[in-house]
């Protein structure tokens, strides 16, 4: 186990540094979201490979992984790229200065590339689990909720780029399809994938501990990087977006108050 605890680290360490070289050579700090999806993806194979034997199990987890993984970054890199750096990037850059290059290597890169680590620890020690029987109605439950994410979160992001694309909808607020239901259908998506890829890997692995991945997750999700950080100056923006917050779940989606 700790030989794919430990590649992995190094693994995520040297694409995080490379990454942030790429990003001074570029002058965009925004590459390092369309990472992150493949980034899992990256830690899944390497994983997989650096384990002692490759089961069917294995394969799975690392299936699920790679689907999940590479819409994100595909979507992701579909409406960054060509956009510019995201506003927050500017932010800091605009905070930071001249010193900006080397703070983002450890507020930016190296952060996302820890978090990525822990979220990602039920998958790492799934693929170093070696011999243990596989407890498949929870490996089932676990595919279930992944399915039901993914779909949450791709069906979410296709309904949020069509009333995007419609210059009708310029300033206005999407409070349609899933966004009726939750002002964030994919983080809700997100947060279903993790606590799903946690139960595949609790099929296969004894320490329960792994946890810790999609609890940190779903915290970052809706105290930090997620809901919370971009509610903070939306209202700003979308005065309508006021009311929306008041009969719309912020997360879990429930039916829209009256």
């Amino acid at each position: 186990m700790v030989d794919v605890l430990v590649m992995a680290a190094v693994v995520i360490g040297a694409a995080v540094v490379g990454l942030w070289l790429l990003s001074l050579i570029l002058r965009d700090a925004s590459i390092v979201d369309i990472f992150w999806g493949p980034g899992f993806v990256l830690v899944a194979w390497v994983s997989f490979v650096t384990a002692e034997v490759a089961e069917v199990r294995h394969l799975v987890v690392a299936v699920l992984v790679t689907v999940w993984g590479l819409r994100l970054g595909g979507y992701l890199a579909w409406r960054n790229i060509g956009k510019g750096e995201d506003a927050r990037y500017q932010a800091m850059r605009r905070h930071w200065g001249g010193r900006f290059w080397w703070v983002s290597l450890f507020t930016v890169f190296a952060l996302q590339g820890a978090i990525m680590w822990v979220v990602s620890l039920p998958v790492q020690v799934a693929m170093a689990a070696d011999g243990a029987d596989t407890f498949w109605p929870s490996v089932a439950l676990g595919a279930a909720l992944w399915t039901a994410g993914l779909l949450f979160e791709t069906i979410g992001d296709i309904q949020l780029a069509r009333f995007k694309a419609d210059p009708a909808n310029a300033g206005q607020v999407m409070d349609r399809g899933l966004w009726r239901y939750t002002r964030h259908p994919n983080y809700f998506g997100d947060f279903l994938v993790w606590w799903g890829l946690y139960l595949v890997a609790l099929g296969t692995i004894e320490p329960w501990w792994t946890f810790i991945g999609p609890l940190l997750m779903s915290y970052l999700l809706v105290r930090v990087s997620g809901v919370a950080m971009l509610e903070r100056t939306i209202t700003k923006r979308r005065p309508a977006y006021v009311e929306y917050i008041r009969r719309t779940s912020a997360f879990l989606p429930r039916p829209p108050a009256a």
